[in-house]
């Protein structure tokens, strides 16, 4: 009788630690699931061939059209990506990022107080002002309109939403931010006009350059920023 206790409770215990590595595997899968990634690998920021084989050439917005029609709800709403390292309201603290309020049209290092990045400070003397252009080209690609910014925001590429947002940002404190002209040379169907070295721009090119303006490490993330003038010009980053 002893002896079959004996090999009862052998068989037992190694049940039981059948049982226990079973479960110590269940629950660690479970712990850590992970779930594969919707799209593998990393995005490569090219641009796109045409037909013939050269890169397409986007036109600029044409400011004096799309200011007016910009829907600022859309705009507010595409600023909540930014407040996480911004803030807009008036006499506000910087953050990870400088505070935005009255950034356009304002100078690129608008912030006072802000520590600004090196590789900001030397785009400075390229772009002292955030114009419309400006700001609408640092928005598309923070890291290559500025590199060396320490704002890691990757960048806004639909055209639409940048220029929601920066209709609203200049609502914040730069409604003194004239509204330029609307220009042919921007509307759908025009071609980008091409600067040829040793000859003077067209009047074309010299009205989008009066675009550009300003710039300032203010602005959020995620192509060419508008201008108070007809020039293009980068606008703001950190």
């Amino acid at each position: 009788m002893s002896g079959d206790l004996k090999w009862n409770k052998i068989l037992g215990a190694g049940l039981a630690t059948a049982f226990v590595i079973l479960m110590v595997k269940e629950g660690t899968a479970f712990i850590y699931h992970t779930e594969a990634p919707e799209k593998m690998g990393y995005f490569v920021d090219a641009p796109e061939e045409a037909v013939g084989g050269a890169a397409e050439v986007a036109l600029a917005p044409d400011w004096g059209t799309v200011l007016p029609a910009a829907d600022l709800a859309a705009g507010e709403a595409a600023f909540a990506r930014c407040k996480s390292c911004h803030t807009i309201e008036a006499g506000g603290a910087n953050g990870i990022g400088p505070n935005l309020f009255g950034v356009m049209g304002g100078p690129l290092m608008h912030a006072s107080g802000f520590a600004y990045s090196d590789a900001f400070r030397a785009h400075k003397a390229e772009a002292p002002t955030w114009t419309l252009d400006e700001m609408d080209q640092f928005l598309t690609a923070p890291g290559r309109h500025v590199p060396g910014t320490k704002m890691s925001f990757a960048g806004i590429r639909d055209t639409n939403t940048r220029v929601n947002l920066i209709a609203w940002l200049r609502s914040q404190g730069s409604g003194g931010m004239a509204v330029p002209a609307p220009d042919p040379a921007r509307q759908p169907g025009a071609v980008p006009a091409v600067s040829v070295e040793g000859e003077a721009p067209t009047a074309g090119a010299e009205a989008a350059a009066g675009d550009a303006g300003g710039q300032s490490d203010a602005a959020p993330a995620d192509g060419p920023a508008g201008q108070a003038t007809t020039q293009a010009s980068p606008v703001a980053a950190h």
